[in-house]
């Protein structure tokens, strides 16, 4: 009968139990939302990152049209960057 006594006064409360829940459930929505806010936030600043290097590429490509002149040859390492970058961008 102790043991039984004891057992119970381990148990939490059902009200108190209920409470936690909902204080978790909260702290999950928040956190959530946190994340979104992040995730929305990355992409429009990888979006606006993309579309500024693209308008410097496109005004670099129309200065060598106009000037006649041509930037030095890319090495590779610069070649293999700027094929990454182009695969990374999305068609404008």
């Amino acid at each position: 009968m102790e043991a039984e006594v004891n057992k119970l006064t381990l148990m939490k409360n059902p009200v108190t139990v209920l409470k936690e829940l909902s204080v978790i459930k909260s702290l999950y929505a928040l956190f959530f939302k946190y994340l979104l806010f992040n995730v929305v936030e990355h992409k429009e600043t990888k979006s606006h990152t993309y579309a500024t290097l693209n308008k410097t590429m496109t005004m670099i490509q129309e200065l060598q049209k106009q000037t006649g002149l041509e930037l030095s040859t890319l090495t590779q390492e610069e070649k293999t960057v700027t094929v990454q970058l182009k695969s990374h961008m999305p068609d404008s």
